[in-house]
């Protein structure tokens, strides 16, 4: 049993912004065919062709903001191949997700009802890699801009008589990759003059983010931020990935050692230096924080299924991810004042996603129960809080063993905390300051199991929360963690 102290400070003032718990779903594999749009002719439950199951199970966990299209999808998306007569849009190659044809049936009026149907904002990936600028502008105009001009009143005949409301707009997505290879101080020009012709229109202001950098590239931040102020950008994404093994092997999602197992969890902790490093950089351009980082890819990147296709990104997902995810949510929260977004990726059926389906079934993974978890944390204020370090680890990696957040928004103050010891469980003495009191009993939400273990379409809820009720004695409280084990403590502040 490892024994450990969390103590709890006063408010920071800081707000962790909603869109900390977004989403990604990108034209890959199944995320958006099968998995959320399945056409309003289907047999599978549907309203307006979205799947009801994994719409409801997406509003249950309060996604606040879903990009859209891409990834390197958005990098050849042609906007108006979405639009229109289903019948009549144009069919194209996904050339970067396994090859297969695209039949644009979702295309941005499918999106922007999926959204409605969450009740998310929408984050648009603009292409700025193989479209020209005026398509850009035109989108723009075409989704937020009333009836009156050819682009919108275009809009307005295909069904949608009002303007939508999209405040997100990416300008380019791995521009130093996929999005057309460039170098930073080419794409800094191109994005400022993609940027210069995406205008707000009426009450619909622009919320711009230009293409950060992939992970460790600080040379890429230095020179974006050098070239871009305030008044081009209000904000700059990164791309970061958790790999077990390189490129080549990334490993499997469901097959590991205890070594390769401590080696994904010291990868992913490995997020907080990369984030801070980024941000001494932005800070010497930007020493106001005008632009803030959006952390728009994340997530863990196994090899593939056996049997399934290269190109979809299609992996299970156990207990490991659910500790990943945590001790990543952990890492945002508690750089709220820097960090404005982050989106895993993706929602549904790729990579390190919400919930998997297969036909008419849907099973919701480890990891979407943590989104579930710490969903009290979206728009509540950034609590003081540190915990002394233990150590947990194989052979000769360790790691950290506890990560935490607490945050307070009314009455109520939410602890969460993650234990990334595969074997031992630890003992955690929470103290709080002298002048609060908790009114009792507080509840608490557990997630655990053995690291091996997922939902499956045989045993789909293998792994679910357990939840439970107890007092707060005093200004002390004991919470025991379980080995791989994810908590979160509710109380409210007696008054």
């Amino acid at each position: 049993m490892l024994k450990t102290t969390l103590r709890i400070g006063r408010r920071t003032g800081k707000k962790i912004a909603p869109e900390i718990y977004g989403q990604f779903s990108e034209h890959l594999g199944r995320c958006i065919y099968d998995g959320i749009y399945v056409g309003d002719d289907s047999d599978i439950p549907n309203v307006k062709g979205m799947r009801k199951d994994v719409v409801d199970a997406l509003k249950e966990i309060g996604v606040p903001v879903l990009r859209w299209p891409g990834g390197c999808f958005a990098d050849e998306y042609h906007w108006r191949d979405g639009i229109g007569d289903k019948a009549d849009r144009r069919r194209m190659v996904n050339t970067n997700w396994g090859g297969v044809v695209e039949d644009n049936s979702f295309g941005t009026h499918e999106f922007m009802e999926l959204c409605s149907q969450i009740g998310c904002e929408p984050y648009i990936a603009l292409n700025l890699g193989s479209e020209t600028v005026r398509e850009a502008s035109e989108w723009v105009e075409y989704m937020t801009a009333p009836a009156g001009s050819s682009v919108a009143n275009e809009r307005v005949a295909n069904g949608q008589t009002e303007p939508w409301k999209v405040k997100y707009i990416g300008i380019g997505n791995e521009n130093w990759g996929c999005g057309g290879s460039m170098d930073p101080e080419y794409y800094a020009s191109e994005y400022k003059r993609y940027q210069q012709f995406c205008k707000d229109s009426g009450d619909n202001h622009l919320y711009k983010i230009a293409c950060g950098p992939n992970a460790e590239d600080y040379h890429w931040t230095e020179e974006l931020m050098k070239r871009i102020n305030k008044w081009h950008a209000k904000a700059i994404s990164l791309h970061y990935y958790t790999l077990p093994g390189d490129w080549e092997h990334k490993g499997s999602a469901t097959k590991f050692n205890d070594k390769e197992y401590y080696i994904t969890i010291k990868k992913a902790l490995h997020i907080a230096d990369i984030i801070d490093n980024h941000l001494e950089i932005m800070d010497k351009y930007d020493p106001e924080h005008d632009i803030s980082l959006i952390v728009d890819e994340w997530g863990t990147w196994y090899d593939v299924e056996p049997g399934t296709n290269p190109g979809f990104l299609y992996q299970q997902n156990t207990i490991r991810d659910a500790i990943v995810a945590a001790a990543s949510l952990n890492i945002f929260n508690a750089r709220c004042d820097r960090i404005s977004m982050a989106n895993i990726a993706q929602t549904v059926n790729v990579l390190q996603a919400m919930v998997l389906t297969e036909g008419t079934d849907m099973v919701k993974t480890p990891t979407y129960y943590v989104f579930g978890m710490y969903k009290n944390h979206q728009g509540a204020e950034l609590v003081e809080s540190s915990i002394d370090e233990v150590m947990a680890g194989s052979d000769d990696v360790s790691v950290g063993a506890v990560s935490q957040s607490v945050s307070v928004k009314g009455d109520t103050v939410t602890i969460s905390l993650a234990n990334a010891s595969i074997n031992d469980d630890v003992e955690i003495k929470i103290e709080i300051p002298e002048d609060v009191l908790f009114t009792r009993p507080v509840e608490i939400t557990m997630l655990t199991g053995e690291v091996h273990a997922c939902n499956t379409f045989d045993n789909p809820e293998n792994i679910v929360p357990e939840y439970m009720t107890d007092d707060w004695n005093g200004k002390e409280r004991v919470v025991k963690l379980p080995a791989a084990s994810v908590a979160t403590v509710v109380c409210h502040v007696r008054k």
